[in-house]
């Protein structure tokens, strides 16, 4: 089995502070740069797993790579240099407090709580009659609270700018771009025969401006469902082929796990971990339209210890 990164622990020049998130080790360099490594690390029901996944980190750096240069007309994001395949570094914006969630479709929480009798979602209705997968009659905007710890929380529009978490300003703003950026990634989904269903964006301020933060359109922070059949499996009830990581929460539940006090993660094999990396890179090439290339992984930690001080040692 393929070596993976799950934990780092660099003293890069110029270092100023790290952050360790549930996937993604940010390093701050001086007081405008980050450094930003994607680990094979996996989270779900806000839990990090105890296995990490082959090649994830890359997978996930280079789909964000790609969607972020692929929309940088619609809004101006962090991203300067990607110096090595599990890295990206740029700007230091301050972050919004808020995760921006955008659904085209009645999928995973949103439809659990649909299930239950609910019909209002962060503010917005949700309409009578609705079969789980169903696509709305126009994209909806969920947000949630960005907690440092524990879980996120459902918010509605009129509660962030009542509470000062987002100026009204600066939410119709990001607002506007998430809502544009949803519909450039369904275009590029759509070409490449898969549905953009639903997906996560944050943004920052960076010199008193608006900038697209983070990763756009990953399997880590987007659902996708194959075209083909999407229409017959919806009218018979059945579940929808696709790539994401719901797959993972799905097993997750089937094996009595949630999240929650006293529930233990199940065994994590390496034949279910190498299905999952599959997965993962079967969404990078649908998505791409590329071939996706393995980066050496003898040694991860050296690897990318060594470009990023080339990186840091040619600015």
């Amino acid at each position: 089995m393929e070596t993976t990164l799950v934990k780092t622990d660099y003293n890069f020049p110029g270092q100023t502070g790290v952050y360790h998130g549930k996937v993604r080790d940010v390093y701050s360099i001086g007081d405008d740069l980050l450094v930003m490594i994607a680990t094979d690390r996996i989270s779900a029901f806000d839990v990090i797993l105890p296995k990490g996944i082959p090649f994830k980190g890359q997978v996930l750096n280079q789909i964000a790579e790609y969607f972020l240069d692929s929309t940088s007309d619609i809004v101006p994001n962090w991203k300067e240099a990607v110096p090595d395949p599990m890295v990206t570094a740029g700007k230091r914006a301050e972050g919004f407090k808020v995760e921006m969630i955008v659904r085209g479709y009645l999928a995973g929480s949103a439809w659990r709580d649909y299930e239950k009798g609910c019909r209002e979602l962060c503010g917005v209705k949700l309409p009578e009659g609705m079969k789980e997968n169903q696509k709305f009659p126009e994209p909806i905007l969920t947000p949630t609270t960005k907690e440092d710890e524990g879980h996120d929380m459902n918010i509605s529009r009129d509660e962030i700018i009542a509470r000062g978490i987002v100026s009204k300003e600066d939410y119709e703003q990001i607002e506007k771009y998430a809502l544009a950026l949803f519909k450039r990634g369904s275009e590029m989904a759509a070409e490449k025969g898969l549905i953009l269903v639903d997906t996560k964006y944050e943004f920052g301020k960076y010199d008193g401006k608006v900038i697209l933060i983070d990763e756009i359109h990953t399997p880590d922070s987007s659902r996708y469902f194959y075209a083909d059949g999407y229409e017959e499996r919806l009218e018979k009830g059945e579940p929808q082929r696709q790539l994401s990581k719901e797959f993972v929460r799905q097993w997750l539940i089937e094996n009595g796990f949630m999240g929650k006090e006293g529930q233990t993660v199940p065994e994590m094999t390496p034949e279910f971990c190498d299905s999952v990396s599959k997965r993962y890179i079967e969404l990078y090439e649908h998505i791409t339209g590329k071939k996706f290339v393995k980066a050496e992984d003898t040694d991860l930690e050296e690897r990318i210890g060594k470009n990023v001080e080339s990186y840091l040692a040619s600015r």
